[in-house]
């Protein structure tokens, strides 16, 4: 069939459009050599473009090098195959030869090629590009032009991006919203509101851009009013609403949209299920994550890293460690956020050995460890109170990998210290960080200082608690404790003076959940919400009256 198609140009031609695979693409070319068309400009133009749907680069060079007059046709599709297939440098290499040819550039062409400047951040010669495209007269052109606005506003020049924006003479949907994108992406959410609500017809992508500005800015409450007043919601804007929930640790509301889309018919894809996976995980939704776990196998999703890894860590955190290292195992491709995830999923159960033996494991599979790995790793050492091992791995990230210590790694040194009693340890750690110490350290020292009864160091943490945290309750309180238990009364009722004079208060009670029947109840200190809550606080006191019958209620030490 293909023989008696491809006598003529115009047969060969309508197949390379057309064409499904390689061995179909290597036929055509096979039928230009024989008819004598490797010189067609159309044909071969053709050709290169066909090569792109499959990132065929030297099937196109080929092709392109035994032309001896190249068009401006065939550069174009050179140029703009090479831009598909993500090879910026080959692409602008061809432009200059073009150039040099000469050969001047279409319109068409400048488009790649601005896309070219930004694939490989190259702001020089994307600007010396945008002088050749004022200077050739291209500055009236649409597709230009927003190409030009998105390439400045990828590189971070705004201001740059906004002109050339407001100097275009006709702007489509597709400009608007790049404008618009490029706002929101650096927070200057004012401008990209003003824009939003000037635009004379608002698409999908524009109202996306818009919600994930708000998203990353923590405005959930903006978010979520543009969300409700989507006319046309797509998987991008359920997507983006559900992971602006996420990021603001709102989980019980991002599982509410999820459940919106599915009814809306509207199908996730693989970001959308990682997301809620890690929804689940955070709300310790064992049940729901076994149902969303079910969803992904019965859909067909690719069982990709980002799934795998979210998979495992929700079934750490939901208490199921068991089915976490299952799901481990079985991914036949496993990133460093799988090894991270199962790292530390057996830390928090206190697996510090098989924590450390999956680190080594890793290290084996050359997979190299980030700062989150060490985290985890310094926490099994912690967990399993192994100080000279995690002392050891401390200099190992720094001095074997390269990875300057965080707070966090720090916070984990000085909590690992503290509770081995190494309380002068930790201190001289604190005092030689390379970067200010938070509340989280000195709270982890002020802890440790109550544990082994050590009332010098926990008022040099104390102090300098004092001055981060001066409203928070619970140093205050620990203070309180702890001078009360060594009889130090007038310091008792000096703090106690002084959190009456800041008027602290406890604040942000503990909360937690719990999943009954498929649905998530949450419970905060002395909270009266829940519609059960009589009901709760009557069993609560039934409970308190028989502990203290049979004299179980333990003394915990609170100074009221």
């Amino acid at each position: 069939m293909l023989k008696t198609i491809t006598r003529s140009p115009l047969g060969i031609a309508d197949h390379l459009k057309k064409c499904s695979n390689l061995k179909e693409l290597e036929c055509l070319y096979a039928s230009m050599i024989k008819n004598n068309t490797t010189q067609d400009c159309f044909l071969v133009s053709r050709f290169i473009t066909a090569c792109s749907t499959f990132c065929q680069r030297d099937y196109a060079i080929r092709a392109f090098t035994q032309m001896e007059n190249a068009n401006v046709f065939v550069y174009n599709a050179i140029i703009r195959g090479f831009i598909r297939c993500s090879f910026p440098l080959q692409a602008l290499q061809y432009y200059v030869d073009m150039l040099r040819a000469p050969i001047c550039p279409t319109s068409y062409i400048f488009v790649s090629v601005v896309k070219g400047c930004t694939l490989l951040c190259a702001l020089g010669l994307g600007q010396a590009v945008h002088g050749q495209i004022w200077r050739i007269g291209f500055t009236s052109h649409v597709y230009v032009q927003t190409a030009l606005v998105e390439f400045y506003s990828g590189l971070g020049r705004v201001l740059q991006s906004r002109q050339v924006f407001d100097e275009m003479p006709e702007r489509d949907g597709f400009a608007w919203t790049t404008m618009v994108t490029a706002h929101a992406r650096v927070g200057d959410l004012s401008s990209a509101r003003r824009l939003f609500d000037d635009m004379p017809e608002r698409n999908t992508a524009s109202w996306n851009s818009i919600i994930a500005g708000y998203a990353r800015l923590g405005d959930v409450e903006s978010a979520e009013f543009l969300f409700s007043e989507m006319p046309t919601k797509d998987l991008i804007s359920w997507t983006t609403m559900i992971n602006c929930y996420c990021q603001n640790k709102k989980y019980k509301e991002a599982l509410a949209v999820f459940n919106e889309m599915k009814n809306d018919g509207t199908n996730p894809d693989e970001v959308t299920m990682a997301t809620v996976i890690s929804a689940c995980a955070h709300l310790g939704v064992l049940d729901l994550g076994k149902e969303i776990h079910l969803y992904v196998m019965q859909n067909g999703f690719d069982f990709d890293v980002y799934i795998g890894s979210a998979l495992v860590d929700m079934y750490a955190k939901c208490g199921s460690l068991d089915r976490s290292l299952v799901v481990f195992f079985k991914l036949q491709e496993k990133n460093l956020f799988c090894w991270n995830s199962a790292i530390e999923g057996l830390a928090a159960h206190g697996y510090a050995d098989k924590a450390l033996t999956m680190f080594t494991r890793m290290e084996m599979e050359k997979v190299k460890p980030n700062g989150i790995t060490f985290v985890s790793v310094l926490s099994a050492c912690t967990h399993a109170g192994l100080v000279e091992e995690g002392r050891r791995r401390f200099l190992n990230m720094t001095c074997r990998y390269s990875i300057a210590p965080e707070i966090e790694h720090y916070g984990c040194m000085v909590d690992l210290l503290c509770k081995a009693g190494l309380l002068e340890d930790a201190l001289e750690l604190i005092r030689t960080m390379t970067m200010e110490p938070n509340a989280v350290i000195w709270g982890a020292l002020l802890g440790g200082c109550k544990l082994h009864k050590n009332l010098d160091i926990a008022q040099v943490a104390g102090n300098n608690l004092m001055v981060l945290e001066p409203n928070n309750s619970g140093y205050h309180t620990l203070l309180v404790h702890m001078y009360a238990e060594a009889n130090r009364w007038n310091e008792v009722a000096k703090i106690r003076a002084k959190m009456k004079e800041l008027g602290v208060e406890k604040t942000s009670p503990g909360s937690s959940w719990i999943e009954m029947e498929r649905k998530i109840h949450h419970f905060a200190a002395s909270d009266k919400d829940h519609p059960a809550s009589d009901e709760i606080y009557s069993l609560l006191g039934v409970l308190d009256g028989q502990l203290k019958l049979f004299g179980n209620v333990m003394d915990h030490g609170f100074i009221s």
